[in-house]
């Protein structure tokens, strides 16, 4: 299998890209691109359609000839292989995961079993269907949240040293270590990419900026932890598409890579300026900032995010192409007028 160990194979075979978790937040975003770009590669979405999913996001590539949805859980091994062999799966775009941390504290089993049992069928499968003579990718999709929490100086390389500290991290950084696992030992073609916090469209409403925006809407308290210092660095799901794709052409099997927005605020900045932001597209006169609410500090609460992206800037020749001021303004727009 001395060919996996090489630069991705960019042969003109056609091929079967599975995308997990395909009718998420993210995985939606990455499907509709997928499905519209390469027309002549079959998109197999693949998701259980949980709270999170919205299959409605993607009605406009429903009909595209090399798209197929199916619901099959992760979980299930025996399932999961049966789509390796029914559907020939050359490829792995894996973003199938529990990803709400609050969801983790109160109910953590779910996040082991999908996050790093359903990643572990998903390897076991493409190890035990794909050959040597064939182009295969496994590629998973992780957070910068494996790394822990940072002061307020430095950034997450991919070097740092695993830290998480919530029961959601812990499980990403688990299927993390499965997946290179399966490179060192099985030689199996792997790529890991690890990104910042994502913002935009199609974001279930239980996750901070979507409901802020809501709160804003029906003029109730916007709740924010503790005093609303913890910093995160905000990536456009757009600007994440465009790193998967180039990831998933152009990385190099065995690598990981962090995804940065390179935009940091803190929880009470970012709601201050999205409450600006809202007032100068729907002008009523009323002062949204009195929705401020500050609740009890959520458990493990991490201080500080900051990705460092040089790696895939500077190898693949990546960059973050979306402002934040613009990106929120759309954003906001969608939930408002679209949603």
């Amino acid at each position: 299998m001395e060919g996996f160990t090489k630069e991705i194979s960019k042969k003109n075979i056609m091929k079967k890209i599975l995308i997990t978790g395909g009718a998420g937040f993210i995985g939606a975003h990455v499907v509709k691109h997928f499905v519209k770009k390469y027309t002549n590669d079959q998109i197999i979405n693949l998701d259980c359609l949980t709270y999170a999913a919205e299959p409605k996001n993607l009605t406009d590539v429903e009909s595209c000839e090399n798209y197929k949805f199916l619901k099959i859980n992760i979980n299930n091994a025996e399932n999961i292989d049966d789509v390796f062999k029914d559907h020939s799966i050359t490829h792995v775009i894996h973003l199938a995961a529990e990803s709400h941390v609050d969801r983790s504290i109160e109910n953590s089993i779910d996040f082991a079993l999908t996050n790093v049992i359903g990643t572990v069928n998903l390897l076991n499968a493409a190890k035990n269907n794909w050959s040597e003579d064939r182009d295969h990718l496994f590629y998973h999709i992780s957070t910068d949240e494996v790394y822990g929490s940072l002061g307020l100086k430095g950034s997450f390389k991919e070097s740092t040293k695993y830290d998480p500290k919530s029961p959601y991290s812990a499980s990403k950084a688990s299927s993390d270590h499965f997946v290179r696992s399966y490179f060192s030992t099985h030689n199996l073609p792997v790529v890991i990419s690890n990104c910042s916090n994502n913002y935009g469209p199609f974001q279930n409403q239980e996750k901070f900026i979507p409901k802020v925006i809501s709160s804003l809407k029906k003029k109730e308290p916007i709740p924010i932890y503790g005093q609303g210092k913890n910093i995160r660095d905000w990536l456009h799901v757009k600007d994440h598409v465009s790193a998967i794709e180039k990831i998933f052409n152009e990385g190099e099997v065995g690598e990981t890579y962090n995804i940065g927005g390179g935009y940091e605020i803190s929880n009470l900045q970012l709601v201050i300026k999205i409450i600006k932001v809202y007032s100068e597209l729907y002008p009523s006169g009323y002062d949204y900032n009195q929705l401020i609410s500050f609740v009890d500090d959520r458990k493990g609460h991490d201080f500080r995010y900051s990705i460092d992206s040089s790696k895939i800037q500077s190898m693949l020749g990546w960059s973050s192409k979306i402002k934040f001021e613009d990106g929120i303004k759309k954003t906001i727009k969608w939930y408002v007028e679209e949603n």
